[in-house]
């Protein structure tokens, strides 16, 4: 009797014990995606699976280690509104279509959409969220204009151009709501910006250049420029 009720214990145990789950990489999963589905930041994703050389390159049916999941976060994959970005892999609406598209044609790196999502995170941490997708979609206008470099790394990097790569504020992790402005900006709010190019503060701005510049949007304290 005393070996069935220590039998029963120990499966109880087994089965109630928080879970160290390893997700199982399908097709369309990036490690970018994967952190923040299971409420981790690329860098934690990365420490936890030594064994992923390159976080650009992972394969269907390989095994990614997550830990144990965070009982406070909620996976993205709730739309409640126009700022969630659905990341279900069933059949998907226009909008989806056109995320995946778009995101497809531009071939960003999972490297590349954390520093944009860093320099989101870095410009527009007191702004709205439409204002952190805004300042999203004028770095990737500037990807798309014959004006600017052709690369992420290249446009956010020039010289003069965004004051956080200055003063090294670039650096820090980006924030889950920086990161899902970026999944925005790629998807749905593609064009909040209209175009934009540049975007200041007219409060704080020590040069008046911009001030002469078609504005095109004014969202938080952040005005949009042509």
């Amino acid at each position: 009797m005393k070996k069935l009720i220590f039998l029963l214990t120990l499966l109880a145990a087994l089965f109630f014990a928080a879970p160290v789950l390893a997700y199982t990489v399908e097709k369309g999963d990036t490690m970018t995606k994967i952190a923040q589905e299971h409420g981790l930041t690329l860098d934690e994703l990365a420490e936890a699976n030594p064994q992923v050389k390159n976080l650009d390159r992972i394969y269907v049916g390989e095994h990614i280690h997550i830990g144990k999941r965070k009982n406070n976060f909620n996976p993205p994959k709730q739309t409640s509104n126009s700022n969630n970005v659905s990341r279900s892999k069933g059949p998907s609406n226009a909008n989806t279509e056109q995320k995946e598209n778009y995101a497809n044609k531009l071939k960003l790196t999972e490297a590349e959409l954390d520093l944009l999502a860093r320099i989101v995170r870095a410009e527009a941490q007191t702004e709205p969220f439409e204002g952190k997708v805004a300042v999203a979609d004028v770095v990737l206008n500037r990807l798309e204009s014959s004006q600017f470099p052709n690369t992420i790394k290249e446009v956010i990097y020039q010289p003069r151009q965004f004051q956080p790569v200055a003063n090294g504020q670039v650096n820090k992790p980006a924030d889950q709501e920086s990161i899902k402005a970026v999944q925005a900006a790629l998807s749905d709010m593609r064009n909040i910006a209209k175009g934009s190019l540049f975007f200041y503060n007219p409060d704080i701005a020590t040069s008046r250049w911009l001030d002469s510049r078609e504005t095109t949007i004014v969202i938080g304290q952040h005005v949009f420029k042509n």
